[in-house]
């Protein structure tokens, strides 16, 4: 039998991919519509749920301890105290500290099989419209690698809208996750072997490393150094000049990625 090129020409990018540190793990949608699928996982629950903290002075968000591992932490104490006052600023402080939840799955972008299995982030909303189509009898098992199913996905900000927003239409048909234009089965089996491992796509923060920011953004420099109880950073009442009045691009990413 003679040489398939479509796999070779699979296999030198994939390679390429490789050679160049491997890409990022994250895939996110561009404006406008690309074909995704699903890919099932050794679990049988290819959707996964993490939640993260943002608004800490500069830092860029991280895992929760509280949420993620059961872990008490000087964050969460401190939400909850804020909540518990029940003032307007307090409210509100609260509402830009307190973890928010996010999902994620692993997919396969139709046109790029090449750079492999990559992980979707998207919020609640997009999660509920996946879940439906998922217990939807029509469509059976979506991520099966025979008979699975394509899902169209549109993504943008329309008119009037403060975020973008995705809608996601499955295809009309079932189709297996790899054919002979992409690779084949072989290369199929070579792409569910190397599916980003979920424990590992976030670094994770201990509750000192978290009282550590949250002390800084609470007190700048000067008050860590005139403040030396923990206790007394924590059970302060004060709200940072500014804290929440504006957000940086790092909040405002967050923003539109919950919203998608």
């Amino acid at each position: 039998m003679a040489i398939d090129m479509s796999k070779m020409r699979a296999r030198k990018q994939a390679l390429e991919n490789r050679g160049n540190g491997g890409g990022s793990k994250f895939w996110r949608p561009q404006d406008g519509e690309q074909t995704i699928r699903i890919v099932p996982t050794a679990d049988g629950d290819p959707f996964k749920d993490f939640w993260f903290h943002y608004n800490v002075g500069d830092n860029p968000g991280f895992l929760s301890p509280k949420k993620n591992f059961g872990e008490d932490d000087p964050l969460d104490a401190f939400v909850r105290k804020l909540f518990n006052e029940g003032t307007e600023d307090s409210v509100r402080m609260a509402k830009n500290l307190m973890a928010r939840q996010r999902f994620f799955a692993p997919v396969i972008v139709r046109g790029e099989e090449a750079k492999g299995v990559r992980i979707w982030g998207f919020g609640k909303t997009v999660y509920e419209q996946l879940i439906n189509l998922v217990l939807n009898p029509e469509y059976g098992d979506i991520t099966d690698p025979e008979t699975g199913t394509d899902l169209v996905l549109h993504y943008g900000k329309p008119a009037g809208a403060s975020f973008p927003q995705t809608k996601l239409t499955p295809r009309r048909r079932h189709s297996p996750l790899c054919d002979e234009t992409n690779g084949g089965d072989e290369y199929c089996a070579e792409l569910m072997e190397n599916i980003p491992d979920f424990n590992t796509l976030f670094e994770r923060k201990t509750p000192q490393e978290v009282g550590d920011m949250l002390d800084a953004f609470l007190l700048g420099d000067e008050g860590a150094e005139a403040t030396s109880s923990e206790t007394e950073k924590y059970n302060s009442t004060t709200v940072p000049p500014g804290s929440t009045a504006t957000t940086n691009s790092v909040d405002r990413a967050f923003d539109e990625l919950m919203n998608a």
